[in-house]
């Protein structure tokens, strides 16, 4: 199968080798300066990371709720910025250029269905969720604002939730750790374990100290970098071709139809694409930032950035895969791997020092991912297992540090896992957005949008919803020779049977709590008092 379906498996096969094979200078004494000025650049973005750190560290980390959601005073721009950058990673960067320049325009349909899932996360979910968690006793992580919505004195909910978070975001970790340890070894020379422990080092110790601020913050440098590298690189490799035009022309020489949005498309293909929007609702990594923006007035304002942001950006890595094409095409440039595609037009067409602020880019779109997962994971360790649990008359002091404790346990065992890198964790990773998007994203919506959905619906949900995506992903079950997952993505059937297990449960069950019912039209009452709409 051709056309769109293709960026989402390039996606898989990016995460698994980010990067193979990185572009060299023939010349020692060259290659050694390019490296020099290059690491320059980088050590200057690694000291930049840690003073934030320490300014968050010094100013926002005296409670848990500080620590963890930033006291519920994020900056709209900066909540904007760190959830684009932490939900896009080295994806932006590599992932999808390199799929345009294999598959031409065909494989955008990817991230146009990620813009709108964006957006429509942005104004469906983001209000909503702002209102809900603080009303709800203050909830600060998903699985304990799932317990006070639906009034869950088992606490299965949040024990579900809180593992499937733990260890998916465990493995998530690992994944990016590998991948800033496969970028110095390609890319400098250094052994892959130094690599490792560098891009390991530098965000544990700004994610452990400063906490949400911290990562909050320097989430929105690194989308900062991210923004100005998708501008830059595709402008100034344009202006090197000759324009538009020519630009056209070499890609034409290639093949015409990589130019053509429908090239090999499939109905299949296109749905598989645009359904990576669905992912956007339950990633809890993203819509916590929605519960840490300062008012619910705010929500607008970071709307309009974070899908500016974007947008930009987008283009900007689509348009990066085209003319780094026409680039390789006109120039005969050597490209080993098409994902590397936006480190080729760096090293060659800018100074080194410049080159490595670019190569800095992918590093921050790798760490900013890296930081929010292992937040999101301490959160729920500290509050989800340890508070509700182990200590429930716990100190503020306490879980402080408890929540440094957890950002340590969890990147040292990242490490450990990322130590192997022959293992298959990495394949999980893909996985596990459609694994999030299916048991959380229906609940979330429901439970914000519907005032009978109930906690027998909300468990069944999430428990189908993560079944069916492994059901999908594992069943030795194929169609015309193909695998479930290579002919419809696993999001599809798994967000779409939850959200009718939720559905159905709910109505034919036992019937929500007047507690529950009366603490939803109260959220309502609050929208509207603040002159938001209700859709």
């Amino acid at each position: 199968m051709t056309g769109p379906w293709n960026c989402v498996r390039r996606f898989r096969r990016f995460l698994a080798s980010v990067p193979a094979l990185m572009p060299r200078l023939t010349d020692d004494g060259e290659e050694n300066h390019m490296n020099t000025a290059a690491l320059i650049s980088l050590g200057a973005y690694f000291v930049l990371m840690m003073l934030i750190g320490l300014y968050a560290y010094r100013t926002s980390t005296s409670d848990v709720s500080e620590y963890m959601l930033g006291g519920r005073h994020l900056h709209p721009a900066v909540g904007a910025l760190s959830a684009g950058a932490s939900d896009m990673s080295g994806w932006m960067l590599m992932g999808l250029p390199g799929a345009i320049y294999v598959s031409g325009f065909g494989a955008a349909w990817i991230a146009v269905g990620l813009v709108i899932g964006a957006y429509l996360n942005y104004r469906l979910v983001a209000p909503r969720l702002r209102v809900y968690t603080e009303m709800a006793n203050d909830s600060i992580t998903i699985p304990e604002f799932f317990e006070n919505r639906f009034m869950d004195t088992s606490r299965a909910l949040r024990v579900l939730s809180s593992v499937v978070i733990v260890v998916f975001f465990t493995l998530y970790t690992s994944a990016g750790v590998v991948a800033g340890g496969k970028l110095f070894e390609a890319s400098f020379g250094l052994d892959y374990s130094t690599g490792l422990f560098l891009t390991a080092g530098v965000v544990v110790a700004y994610t452990m100290f400063g906490g949400f601020l911290a990562v909050s913050l320097t989430d929105f440098v690194q989308g900062c970098i991210m923004f100005i590298a998708l501008i830059l690189v595709p402008i100034v490799t344009l202006s090197q071709l000759g324009g538009i035009g020519e630009t056209a022309e070499a890609v034409r020489s290639v093949d015409p139809s990589l130019l053509d949005w429908m090239r090999g498309a499939t109905v299949f293909g296109i749905i598989s694409s645009l359904s990576w929007g669905l992912g956007y609702f339950g990633q809890p990594h993203i819509i916590v930032r929605f519960m840490a923006i300062r008012s619910l007035k705010s929500i607008a304002t970071a709307r309009y950035i974070g899908m500016a942001w974007m947008i930009i950006t987008v283009i900007g890595a689509v348009a990066t895969g085209i003319v780094g094409l026409a680039f390789v095409t006109k120039t005969d440039a050597v490209l080993a791997d098409p994902e590397t595609v936006f480190i080729l037009l760096s090293q060659v067409l800018f100074h080194p020092l410049i080159s490595g602020f670019l190569l800095a880019a992918i590093l921050a779109a790798i760490m900013s991912t890296i930081s929010s997962q292992l937040l999101v994971s301490s959160s729920s360790l500290t509050e989800d297992f340890y508070k509700a649990f182990l200590r429930k008359d716990a100190s503020q002091k306490e879980l402080v540090m408890v929540g440094r404790l957890s950002v340590l346990a969890v990147s040292l065992v990242a490490i450990a896992l990322a130590f192997d890198r022959s293992s298959n964790i990495l394949s999980l990773v893909s996985n596990a957005w459609a694994g999030f998007g299916a048991a959380f994203g229906p609940i979330v919506i429901l439970s914000l949008f519907w005032r009978g959905v109930t906690r027998d619906g909300a468990l069944a949900g999430m428990v189908v919803g993560a079944v069916t995506v492994l059901f999908w992903l594992y069943a030795p079950i194929t169609i015309d020779g193909q695998s479930l997952s290579s002919v419809l993505y696993e999001i599809v059937p798994g967000f779409a049977l939850s959200f009718v297990t939720t559905l159905v449960v709910s109505m034919v069950g036992r019937p929500a709590q007047p507690q529950m019912q009366a603490q939803f039209d109260e959220v309502m009452d609050a929208m509207s008092a603040e002159k938001q709409p209700l859709l």
